[in-house]
Protein backbone atom coordinates (compact mmCIF):
# COMPACT_ATOMS: atom_id res chain seq x y z
CA UNK A 1 0.00 0.00 0.00
CA UNK A 2 1.18 3.51 -0.77
CA UNK A 3 1.35 6.14 1.94
CA UNK A 4 2.15 9.83 2.09
CA UNK A 5 4.99 11.11 4.23
CA UNK A 6 5.20 14.46 5.93
CA UNK A 7 8.59 15.42 7.37
CA UNK A 8 8.09 17.15 10.69
CA UNK A 9 10.19 19.93 12.22
CA UNK A 10 10.50 18.04 15.52
CA UNK A 11 9.33 14.95 17.36
CA UNK A 12 7.02 17.21 19.39
CA UNK A 13 5.21 18.35 16.24
CA UNK A 14 5.06 14.75 15.00
CA UNK A 15 3.33 13.76 18.25
CA UNK A 16 0.93 16.72 18.02
CA UNK A 17 0.09 15.82 14.41
CA UNK A 18 -0.58 12.19 15.33
CA UNK A 19 -2.88 13.15 18.20
CA UNK A 20 -4.73 15.71 16.07
CA UNK A 21 -5.24 13.42 13.08
CA UNK A 22 -6.13 10.34 15.13
CA UNK A 23 -8.74 12.41 17.00
CA UNK A 24 -10.32 13.08 13.58
CA UNK A 25 -10.27 9.34 12.85
CA UNK A 26 -7.51 9.69 10.26
CA UNK A 27 -4.70 7.13 10.05
CA UNK A 28 -1.37 8.59 11.16
CA UNK A 29 1.80 6.95 12.43
CA UNK A 30 5.15 8.42 13.45
CA UNK A 31 8.23 6.89 11.88
CA UNK A 32 11.89 7.61 11.42
CA UNK A 33 12.33 9.62 8.25
CA UNK A 34 13.80 7.53 5.42
CA UNK A 35 17.03 9.25 4.32
CA UNK A 36 16.15 8.77 0.65
CA UNK A 37 13.18 11.13 1.10
CA UNK A 38 14.23 13.97 3.40
CA UNK A 39 17.10 15.27 5.48
CA UNK A 40 16.97 17.13 8.78
CA UNK A 41 14.65 16.13 11.61
CA UNK A 42 14.58 12.39 11.96
CA UNK A 43 10.79 12.01 12.22
CA UNK A 44 7.91 11.99 9.77
CA UNK A 45 4.28 11.11 9.94
CA UNK A 46 2.86 8.48 7.59
CA UNK A 47 -0.72 9.07 6.43
CA UNK A 48 -3.16 7.37 4.04
CA UNK A 49 -5.44 10.35 3.44
CA UNK A 50 -5.04 12.99 0.74
CA UNK A 51 -1.87 14.89 1.54
CA UNK A 52 -3.35 18.33 0.78
CA UNK A 53 -6.23 17.64 3.20
CA UNK A 54 -3.81 16.53 5.93
CA UNK A 55 -1.44 19.49 5.49
CA UNK A 56 -4.40 21.88 5.53
CA UNK A 57 -5.51 20.44 8.90
CA UNK A 58 -1.95 20.73 10.23
CA UNK A 59 -1.63 24.38 9.14
CA UNK A 60 -5.06 25.30 10.57
CA UNK A 61 -3.95 23.91 13.93
CA UNK A 62 -0.46 25.43 14.00
CA UNK A 63 1.40 22.14 13.56
CA UNK A 64 4.64 22.86 11.71
CA UNK A 65 6.04 20.53 9.06
CA UNK A 66 8.79 20.79 6.45
CA UNK A 67 8.17 18.70 3.36
CA UNK A 68 5.81 16.14 1.89
CA UNK A 69 6.20 13.09 -0.33
CA UNK A 70 3.53 10.96 -1.99
CA UNK A 71 3.66 7.31 -2.96
CA UNK A 72 5.87 5.98 -0.15
CA UNK A 73 5.80 2.19 0.08
CA UNK A 74 6.58 0.71 3.43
Amino acid sequence: MNYNLIAMTSITYAQKAKSLLNAQRMYCEIQKTPSEYFSGCGYSIRVKDDISKVTSILRENGVKYKQTASGYRR
